[in-house]
């Protein structure tokens, strides 16, 4: 079958219904039981049959929802969940004593109180990590009991200062606890809580005697996500991180793709030329299918910009990269103006919604398998919508 012939069917008749239920999440909610269980029961996406049972688009919830929650934290990802998610991201760092925390980078100062608390003054310090220096505390130098003093807060209040509301709330998770917490959700809804699940700086942890992966595959063989058609994606900026983990599990990879000029930056440490633009060609796409199942590649690697920032004409990459079986999720889709390109935005306040169902249209019509969003109620109602056009 070949990669057209399995969309099809999945989006014509998975996010017409997606779509219907997005429109009726007030009914759902107000009875308890969030969008996503609604729309799990008519769909159960990936039950126990694999990646390629998800509805495509996937709409990926990008650190949970956190367009409305502060991010990487229990409230982001249910709420992910709530608003239709189908796949909810983590990305993962480690404490000083080995532990698993989510949290988008390892320097804290930014998504934690850690800057009000005297007693981690101290802390406070100037690290290199993948080539750029970087002043604040970093959860390498906190045990995991340290860590769970400070409180999860929003990174971007600037921007998202409705989700400051939040800020104190939740604790940093661990990943252990995601995976339980999944699993309860997963009982609660009736579904599989599908994860996608990021190494984020392996060589420079691994440099540090810190290693993510093999503390990574173990706990997900202590909870059965470790196999083929487990609901879980694992994904890394380093192809290395990759190969490493497809020794371990057999649960689907996903490469990132950064900027065209860029260099993954295990290829910098091993002194490999290449660059992302040598690994979408598709010489490099078939060196990527032969230990991943798919790439995850910034949305300007699908359709690039011009110099105003306008959208311009749609690469060969989707193409390319069915060509090899691989599925493209790529990254990042928000609702505010400042993030959206040029010709999508609307008035001049850069913390405004802009036009993000238009950009959606242009990105989801070039054929992607899925799209990381900030704002997944967004992104499965312009799902929908293309459904109903197909």
């Amino acid at each position: 079958m070949t990669q057209g012939e399995r969309r099809t069917p999945a989006r014509r008749t998975v996010l017409g219904a997606a779509g219907a239920t997005v429109l009726g999440a007030s009914t759902a909610l107000a009875a308890g039981t969030g969008t996503a269980q609604a729309v799990g029961q008519d769909r159960t996406p990936g039950r126990g049959h694999g990646y390629r049972s998800l509805p495509v688009p996937t709409v990926i919830g990008h650190r949970g929802a956190s367009g409305y929650r502060p991010e990487h934290t229990l409230g982001s990802y249910r709420h992910a969940l709530d608003l239709g998610a189908h796949v909810v991201e983590q990305d993962l760092v480690p404490t000083r004593d080995g532990h698993l925390v989510c949290r988008h980078e390892n320097d804290i100062t930014g998504t934690t109180d850690v800057a009000d608390h005297p007693e981690f003054a101290s802390r406070r310090t100037t690290k290199t990590v993948d080539g750029v220096a970087l002043t604040g505390w970093f959860t390498e130098d906190f045990t995991l009991a340290e860590l769970k003093t400070l409180r999860a807060k929003e990174r971007i209040p600037g921007t998202r200062q409705e989700n400051t509301l939040y800020d104190g709330r939740w604790t940093v998770p661990t990943f252990e606890e995601v995976l339980r917490w999944a699993e309860e959700e997963g009982r609660r809804r009736g579904r599989e809580i599908w994860l996608h699940v990021e190494t984020k700086h392996p060589s420079y942890f691994r440099s540090l005697g810190l290693g993510l992966e093999e503390p990574l595959a173990k706990l997900l063989r202590r909870y059965g996500r470790h196999r083929a058609n487990s609901p879980v994606f694992l994904q890394s900026f380093e192809p290395s991180s990759i190969q490493r983990l497809a020794k371990l599990v057999d649960a689907p990879g996903v490469v990132l793709l950064s900027g065209a000029s860029s260099r993954p930056w295990d290829f910098v440490e091993a002194g490999d030329p290449r660059t992302v633009a040598d690994l979408v060609t598709p010489e490099g796409l078939a060196w990527i299918a032969s230990y991943a199942q798919g790439i995850g590649p910034t949305l300007d690697l699908v359709i690039p910009k011009d110099a105003s920032g306008r959208l311009g004409t749609p690469t060969t990459l989707v193409r390319d990269a069915h060509a090899e079986g691989l599925i493209l999720h790529p990254y990042t889709h928000r609702n505010e103006n400042t993030f959206l390109p040029a010709d999508f935005r609307k008035g001049t306040d850069p913390t405004a919604y802009g036009d993000a169902f238009g950009a959606l249209k242009r990105y989801l019509e070039t054929g992607i398998d899925g799209i990381f969003s900030d704002n997944p109620d967004t992104a499965l109602l312009a799902a929908a919508d293309l459904a109903a056009r197909d």
